[in-house]
């Protein structure tokens, strides 16, 4: 559990969050029609609600992020692939609907302890699925962080669909963590935790 969280801190700097030329309190269109102006004017959005001083609205404004610019269903999916198909539909639905609020409520306090931090986005390779993007991520007194951004094609758009962190791969490490408490209290337990940290 402790690695995982600190995967997803890092993830947390690296989401959207943190790019300091957003200086401006009005946050810039997330241009989806190319993978690197993607990552750069999502993470300018997100910095710019980051440094908004409110931390509910901070929050909302990652809510919609998260909703407009993540395959959340897609990733949300990947995270219980082997439980899919043992589950009923009622709690296939409750997932899907705990989930943004579970990511929003579980890591978008870590943000604010990373607002002097820097995102670099060094290079995109294309990939099979569509595009990887790779940053830096820079923080005053700490080692630079590297992370890549997995992209896939929604229609026109590029959405996230995965985050590899130091050489964490996030959603694996996701998976492992809602896969144990499956395993140890069941399905509707996962529900449960995941409702309580929105």
């Amino acid at each position: 559990m402790t690695r995982l969280r600190s995967a997803l801190m890092a993830i947390s700097i690296a989401s959207g969050v943190l790019l300091p030329a957003a200086t401006s309190p009005v946050a810039a269109a997330v241009d989806t029609s190319d993978p690197q102006r993607f990552v750069q004017t999502l993470t300018t959005d997100g910095f710019a609600a980051m440094r908004s001083g409110s931390r509910e609205a901070a929050k909302a404004k990652f809510r919609t992020l998260l909703a407009q610019n993540v395959a959340v269903d897609q990733i949300g999916d990947t995270l219980i692939r082997s439980w899919v198909p043992k589950i009923t539909p009622a709690q296939h639905e409750a997932y899907k609907s705990a989930l943004p609020g579970y990511v929003v409520g579980t890591y978008a306090d870590r943000l604010f302890e990373y607002s002097e931090a820097k995102v670099e986005v060094e290079r995109t390779i294309p990939t099979v699925r569509g595009a990887d993007v790779f940053t830096k991520v820079t923080k005053p007194g700490a080692q630079p962080i590297a992370t890549v951004w997995s992209l896939t094609k929604v229609g026109p758009a590029w959405k996230v669909l995965n985050l590899r962190v130091a050489g964490i791969n996030v959603a694996m490490a996701q998976a492992a963590d809602f896969n144990a408490v499956i395993q140890r209290q069941g399905f509707d337990a996962l529900l449960r935790m995941m409702n309580a940290r929105k």
